[in-house]
């Protein structure tokens, strides 16, 4: 009896044994499926999260003109949508264009502490132009940062630019993600340079840029591809082939830029019109482009693309009315010089006629 007792004993025991690894058991089962759960939800909204950017929110910000915005916007979800890459594929194009974008936003802050230190110096405020200096400087070196970003993204979904080789575009939005990504590389290049700061932006980026060029259709793009290798000739010595002259090619640019609503060629133009410091085709571009945005709508389909020349064209000025009378380019202004010569009203000699 006392036998049976402890067989009956010890058979409990077991079984209270056997009970609790059941449960541990069932726990780590439904533990493991609640994260298997979260880990595909997590996978689901970020694919769709990821095509949705891709499919409407990037084409509907381009066709909008209002830059502020589509800057703060791009500042404010990056993180979000970047951290997507954590649980599914790498949104690597969408980073192309969210990374350029902020380091536009980013930039366009330093270009208003450089003319804050122009208005210092104009008033003789050593001090407070020598701390917006810095700021620009600390403001263009995270430029560059993120500059430097959308290109790396820009090679890990396109590939590295190769002579003679050229990606396969699914679309045009691909196409001009594509170019999007072009231009970071040589803003992040020009960005580093001008923060005088160290970010590790390969310094042959812009012949790779011009190179890589030739994947587009430069009248289908409105004359951008061509304009922006031939900044690259006008500003890198021996990067221009014999026979070539860039500004002839910029002009060209311009023209199909101007009749296409997408007048970005005209930055470019400016840029190396600033590089080798002629003032006189500078002031030239300026003008062309206040014409051209009176006289032709842009393009509804990239109006926030021609919305950026014309910002960045009023920058350029912006500097050098400050530089000039200490303050920036008038309201209604853009195209006119503080030296313009007035025109000349012509007058009747009412002496004859009393």
């Amino acid at each position: 009896m006392r036998s049976d007792q402890q067989t009956l004993s010890q058979c409990g025991i077991r079984t209270e044994g056997f009970r609790k690894l059941l449960t541990m058991a069932v726990v780590g089962i439904l533990l493991t499926g609640c994260s298997a759960v979260d880990n595909m939800m997590y996978k689901t909204t970020g694919d769709v999260m990821q095509g949705f950017s891709r499919d409407h929110t990037v084409p509907y910000l381009l066709e909008s003109r209002d830059l502020a915005m589509g800057c703060a916007m791009s500042e404010a979800t990056a993180p979000l949508l970047m951290s997507f890459g954590r649980v599914t594929a790498e949104p690597d194009q969408l980073a192309i264009m969210l990374y350029l974008s902020a380091g536009g936003c980013a930039e366009e802050r330093a270009r208003e502490h450089e003319l804050d230190s122009l208005a210092a110096m104009k008033s003789l405020e050593a001090d407070r132009a020598q701390d917006a200096i810095i700021q620009q400087k600390r403001a263009l070196s995270l430029a560059a940062t993120r500059y430097f970003q959308a290109w790396k993204r820009h090679n890990a979904f396109y590939g590295e630019p190769v002579a003679g080789e050229c990606p396969g575009f699914e679309d045009d939005l691909g196409e001009f993600i594509y170019l999007a990504g072009l231009l970071s590389g040589l803003q992040a290049l020009n960005a580093e340079i001008q923060s005088t700061s160290s970010i590790g932006v390969p310094k042959n980026i812009g012949s790779t840029v011009a190179r890589a060029t030739q994947c587009l259709d430069n009248e289908k793009w409105w004359g951008a591809p061509m304009a922006l290798r031939a900044t690259v000739w006008a500003m890198i010595p021996g990067a221009q082939p014999d026979g070539e002259d860039p500004f002839v090619r910029l002009d060209i640019a311009d023209q199909q830029g101007e009749d296409a609503g997408v007048r970005i060629s005209h930055v470019f133009h400016a840029i190396a019109a600033q590089n080798k410091g002629n003032d006189e085709r500078l002031r030239s571009v300026i003008r062309s482009h206040a014409e051209a945005i009176d006289e032709t709508p842009p393009n509804e389909q990239w109006q926030m693309v021609d919305a950026m020349a014309t910002q960045m064209i009023v920058a350029i000025s912006d500097r050098l009315w400050m530089e000039n009378t200490g303050h920036r380019t008038p309201m209604g202004k853009l195209g006119t010089f503080w030296d313009d010569r007035k025109k000349t009203v012509e007058t009747m000699d009412l002496d004859g006629l009393l």
